[in-house]
């Protein structure tokens, strides 16, 4: 089985800025729903025996649209909800994505603010390995998550929750702004990643499960693919960004 998890439960605070009405920013699109982040993923990822989406905010909004504008993937489609959306970290919708796994086989994880190319994106999914993600854009505090490979060739990630400063922790041989998306090849040591997380843990962003996953991993373990187009919708500027790309 081919699993691809999208999480988009998030209040998109930022994005709604900009907007007349809160909206849930995968939703959101110029001209007609196909320009939607959420019908963009979908398209660039490819085919996959299940597609689960996470959701929470505005998820009556996420539920019509599953249904009004994505029926095409019919079955394959599963719609989970998040009932800590508001007071637990992003780790969770990625907790409740993997619940949803029933059969073992590969699972691919990818953030739903997210556009790229479905060329690169191919990388990914035809990897016979689990994959780390890549993009080639700067890194900064308030917005990136940091991959570095430290000294003993591990890769470790971090993120600020309040947007402010990083800290590097140890010696580190490369460091990298993070695609945000990676594929697990093994759905079993998935699983058993997330029977060993405490609940501050599940509380936390989704890098305590991506980490735990990939702790232990030397470089000939696992794929990493660069993004040379990359783009983290965070505001409407940057959908119209990518609008112009679709």
């Amino acid at each position: 089985m081919k699993y691809l998890i999208i999480t988009v439960a998030g209040t998109s605070t930022r994005f709604n800025r900009d907007t007349k009405e809160d909206t849930l920013k995968c939703l959101y699109y110029i001209d007609e729903p196909q320009y939607s982040l959420l019908s963009q993923l979908l398209k660039n990822c490819g085919q996959y025996d299940k597609y689960i989406i996470v959701g929470g905010y505005l998820y009556e909004k996420l539920d019509k649209f599953v249904k009004d504008e994505l029926s095409v993937y019919g079955d394959k489609l599963e719609l989970v909800y998040n009932d800590h959306f508001k007071d637990y970290g992003s780790g969770y919708s990625l907790y409740k994505g993997i619940e949803a796994i029933k059969e073992s086989g590969d699972v691919t994880f990818v953030e739903g603010d997210l556009f790229f190319m479905a060329s690169t994106f191919k990388q990914v999914y035809e990897s016979a390995k689990s994959v780390i993600s890549i993009n080639c854009e700067p890194i900064y505090s308030n917005k990136a998550v940091v991959l570095y490979i430290n000294a003993d060739g591990k890769p470790r990630y971090l993120y600020d929750i309040n947007h402010q400063t990083l800290t590097v922790p140890e010696p580190f041989e490369a460091i990298f702004n993070s695609g945000q998306m990676w594929k697990f090849a093994s759905s079993e040591k998935l699983l058993n990643v997330v029977k060993t997380l405490s609940e501050k843990q599940l509380q936390g962003t989704n890098l305590e499960i991506i980490q735990d996953y990939f702790r232990d991993m030397n470089a000939e373990d696992y794929d990493v693919v660069t993004f040379a187009e990359w783009y983290n919708c965070n505001t409407v500027a940057d959908y119209i960004i990518v609008r112009k790309l679709m």
